[in-house]
């Protein structure tokens, strides 16, 4: 397949807001995609070379792709970096200055170039890339150099998520969404559309129906619905294991023998980042092979004390770790085992699998993995109370699951329900929301260009984001200083495809960094989409105010969903 048909259907899905049309464009570029090829083209449509997981990054900046363009272009710098200043996009400048039609570049080919030019390193790399880059742009048409330097900047913005292609690989394979299901399940399973879509046509659907976790790529973790009350999580699920539930990293450890590695539930590769982890996984785990989860947490020994997750996650580093790893020692309180030796336990129910948890991690209660309290009850009291004992030792509260339920990976639904502690006179809980646009601000915030922030809640069923809050406190003058120099690197000129909006802010952003919104309560709205329907007024959050800043450790789909908001309004509406 030539890079051409790739960059004329890239072009195609820029020009529409239709998802539908997207799944039809992504699906007739999958079905004539040949096999070998296809679990590339699905990273090139992510932005990526990879899965999330893999540590694959260009390491080009935008000063060595300005001189690569030059190089190919047979321009000066100094003319690449003024057109850059007028365009804002340096895909757009090389589309305008690289007028050839291109020497038919396979899509093959072109990955291979940017593989080369990303693992390049050592001595003489960064001459290496440049050179790279330089000579693929030269024999390929301006269509194609505008996506893939895009690419390379990580800056594709097709507005295409994870569910369309999804959508487009079952579209490829059956002409309908008729496949979506099993394609889902596999993707949950091994968290990489690139392998999915490969193993689709190749091995059709029994192929994905028979995957099973595979160590060394992480499963999608499963996550938990709210409930109001101790009564009603009783009421609701029957008898529960009931769990504490930490304000920490969400980890999933995998072990291959000698080999450990570590993602957090974004998926991303941490291995690096916490050694003590590593060290006790090989020493304490009572397996070859296996795939557990637990939250790290900043822990006391001594004092009993858990540290707060602005403590927490200063462990996210890639320098200076094993400073901090004596500084800020991690606890890692495993509550799920996924996999173990040759056996899938996700189909399993809760008490199996935590049987089999506590066989693999004996017992201890100071070592680095400790397996996570649980109660096991139906009594609402014995539940009320483990709740408050929990918020007494400073937690965030418990997590209640039922004990007959199998791992749904990558699912949000009651079989596991958080229950965390009240605010009186406010919202029960807080909301995550992913910011799409800022606002330059009035008076004293107009000195720092941005006065508040447009934030978005997750609508699943349309791989979009709908506008939930205009969020103005909770932060310092340095916060949002600092906001603002974050914002801008993903700023873009129009409404992001993905987001669903009636307000239009001053400055629209690509939906990227999710934040930790405390608001007094879910009022309806009509200038605020998230629940909308027809001419019905939407829901927002009122007075809302950021408690925390950035999660770096949740992706945008990984925020509060408009079901839940729809949820925690009928929760506020009891009380």
């Amino acid at each position: 397949m030539n890079m051409q048909i790739v960059a004329s259907a890239f072009q195609e899905l820029e020009r529409t807001t239709s998802r539908i049309r997207m799944t039809e464009i992504l699906g007739n570029l999958f079905r004539g995609t040949p096999e070998e090829n296809l679990d590339q083209l699905v990273y090139l449509c992510q932005g990526r070379l990879g899965p999330a997981f893999e540590k694959i990054e260009f390491g080009v900046s935008e000063k060595l792709i300005t001189k690569a363009l030059a190089e190919a272009a047979g321009r000066t710098e100094q003319e690449i970096t003024q057109e850059y200043k007028k365009k804002g996009d340096l895909g757009t400048v090389a589309g305008q200055l690289l007028h050839g039609r291109g020497e038919k570049v396979s899509l093959g080919e072109t990955y291979a170039v940017l593989k080369e030019v990303a693992v390049a390193s050592g001595e003489g790399s960064v001459t290496r890339k440049v050179e790279l880059l330089a000579n693929l742009l030269r024999r390929l048409s301006g269509l194609e150099a505008c996506y893939v330097l895009r690419i390379v900047q990580g800056r594709l913005r097709l507005g295409v998520g994870d569910a369309t292609i999804l959508d487009a690989l079952s579209f490829a394979a059956a002409g309908d969404s008729s496949l979506k299901p099993s394609l889902e399940r596999a993707y949950n399973l091994c968290a990489d559309l690139g392998f999915v879509g490969k193993l689709l046509f190749s091995a059709g659907v029994k192929g994905l129906e028979t995957l099973t976790p595979q160590v060394g790529k992480p499963v999608r973790p499963a996550l938990a619905e709210r409930l109001p009350s101790a009564e009603e999580i009783i009421r609701r699920l029957g008898r529960v294991g009931a769990e504490p539930k930490y304000d920490g990293l969400r980890l999933q450890v995998h072990k291959d023998d000698s080999t450990v590695m570590i993602f957090s539930r974004r998926l991303e590769d941490l291995t690096e980042m916490f050694p003590e982890v590593i060290r006790a996984t090989m020493e304490q785990v009572k397996a070859h092979r296996a795939i557990f989860e637990g939250e790290a947490i900043v822990f006391h020994p001594e004092t009993g004390e858990y540290r707060p997750f602005q403590i927490t996650v200063q462990r996210k580093r890639k320098y200076g770790i094993e400073e901090m790893s004596a500084r800020y020692p991690l606890r890692l309180f495993t509550f799920d085992l996924l996999y173990v030796d040759g056996e899938d336990l996700t189909p399993r129910p809760l008490r199996e699998r935590r049987a089999k948890l506590e066989a693999v991690l004996p017992f201890s209660t100071d070592s680095t993995l400790s397996i996570a309290e649980q109660l096991q009850t139906s009594s609402v009291a014995e539940l009320e109370s483990f709740f408050l004992a929990m918020i007494e030792h400073g937690l965030e509260g418990i997590v209640a699951k039922r004990l007959d339920a199998a791992y749904h990976a990558g699912a949000r639904n009651f079989n596991w329900v958080k229950l965390k502690r009240a605010y009186q006179e406010k919202l029960r809980d807080t909301v995550d929301v992913v910011l799409v646009g800022y606002l330059v601000g009035r008076g004293h915030r107009a000195r720092f260009g941005i006065g508040s922030l447009l934030g978005a809640v997750y609508d699943k069923a349309g791989d979009c984001f709908k506008t939930v809050a205009k969020i103005g406190s909770g932060l310092s003058e340095e916060q949002w200083a600092e906001m603002k120099n974050l914002l801008d690197k993903v700023a873009v000129d129009h409404c992001p495809v993905r987001v669903d909006s009636l307000l239009v802010p001053d400055v629209w952003v690509e939906p990227t960094y999710v934040v930790e919104v405390q608001a007094d309560e879910i009022t309806r709205s009509p200038v605020h989409t998230a629940g909308r329907v027809g001419n019905e007024p939407g829901y927002a959050l009122r007075f809302p105010r950021m408690i925390d800043w950035i999660r770096e450790d949740k992706a945008p789909e990984d925020a509060t969903s408009v079901d839940e908001i729809l949820e925690m309004y009928r929760m506020q509406s009891q009380h």
